[in-house]
């Protein structure tokens, strides 16, 4: 009889929002993915790329032409040089990258501390290897790191740190201060650290991202990984890349090549080329989704949800006190996709142990206008 590896995973939340949606005909603002379609000069670009024959296997650390343009929009964004070839990783996805991060890092009976809330992927990844994680959790209502709590979750077992930021779900920011903090408190420790940066490009009201790529002091012992799919709106095409001093780069391909061994060839040859024709594109992106964060946060102004506008991602959390306080916030997510017809995702899943009183609920605007407004009108209803 086989013994589960992860006898506590189940098909995710987002999986399971996204088949009711389909299932009840509800408009879909749980999964983050949006419902336009990417460039069509970068759509373009892959059909020709594929009727050229660019079809078989490429590098096992991607095309040296796409991780050269990596390498240009992060002295572009952030005023530091990563070296291509030794520092930026190509993968299938940004999860495959935390993935492959994890295993070269940690061994059994290490401990990784994350702050809840989380992304889903990062204590399985970390189980699989042996470790355990620590959960932290951020402190509320604006989703700040508490150092006196993270400081006390650090054992001589702490062998990683997960940050994310712009933060899935909360859309909430680390800032300078806070890398700067993180930096004097692992210092002289054999401590390392994740940065999950996929929303890197989504920050609004003139704020700027934080980026370990850009702390030289962080960045000696960091995996910083983005996603392609988040910044060119393909999240189907599964692709994203890693960034990591020499040494750590090594040992995240030895995994890496053993896990996917490349990427999709043509994919990646036309986001180098798009890269290349549109280095504007990523700096537009704030303005595109700011735009799209406010709309709906005008539009649910009206409505019986309280919210502060998130700083960032494409996500919008809601409190539905003043609603159905009686329901936790996985029924609430199934009754307003039942029966008011929008689906969104419960923050409680974020984390390990959520606060007993919190009734939150994260929808997704990466949407088109017509989209919003058409949710919108069903959550006022509610």
């Amino acid at each position: 009889m086989l013994v589960s590896k992860l006898p506590n995973v189940g098909t995710t939340i987002f999986t399971q929002m996204s088949q009711l949606a389909l299932e009840t005909g509800a408009i879909n603002l749980s999964q983050g993915f949006p419902d336009f379609d990417g460039p069509q000069a970068l759509r373009e670009a892959v059909a020709r790329h594929v009727m050229e024959g660019r079809n078989q296997y490429s590098p096992m650390t991607g095309l040296p032409i796409l991780r050269q343009q990596v390498a240009a929009k992060i002295a572009r964004s952030y005023g530091v040089q990563r070296d291509a070839d030794s520092e930026i990783t190509i993968t299938p996805g940004a999860t495959e990258a935390i993935f492959c991060a994890v295993q070269a890092l940690i061994r059994p009976g290490d401990e990784a501390i994350v702050l809840d809330p989380c992304y889903d992927s990062y204590e399985p990844s970390v189980e699989l290897a042996g470790g355990r994680c620590v959960h932290v959790p951020l402190a509320l209502p604006d989703f700040a790191v508490d150092w006196q709590r993270l400081s006390d979750a650090i054992s001589p077992r702490t062998r990683l740190i997960f940050l994310n930021s712009p933060h899935n779900p909360s859309g909430a920011l680390l800032t300078r201060a806070d890398l700067d903090k993180l930096a004097e408190l692992i210092r002289g420790r054999d401590i390392h650290v994740i940065s999950d940066e996929v929303y890197e490009h989504l920050i609004y009201d003139g704020a700027r991202h934080a980026s370990v790529l850009a702390h030289d002091e962080l960045y000696q012992r960091a995996f910083v990984v983005s996603s392609f799919g988040k910044t060119y709106h393909v999240t189907g095409w599964k692709t994203g890349y890693v960034v990591a001093p020499p040494a750590l780069t090594a040992e995240l391909r030895k995994i890496h090549q053993y896990v996917n061994f490349c990427g999709v060839t043509p994919l990646q040859f036309a986001l180098a080329d798009f890269m290349a024709a549109h280095p504007e594109h990523v700096e537009e992106l704030p303005a595109f989704y700011q735009a799209k964060r406010d709309l709906f946060c005008d539009l649910l102004a009206g409505s019986r949800f309280t919210f502060t506008r998130a700083p960032g991602t494409y996500f919008q959390l809601a409190d539905y006190s003043a609603i159905r306080p009686d329901l936790d916030d996985v029924a609430m997510a199934e009754w307003l996709t039942r029966e008011h017809g929008v689906a969104a995702i419960p923050v409680s899943v974020f984390y390990q142990s959520a606060p007993e009183d919190m009734r939150l609920v994260r929808f997704c605007f990466a949407k088109r206008e017509e989209t919003l407004r058409q949710a919108a009108e069903k959550l006022c209803a509610v």
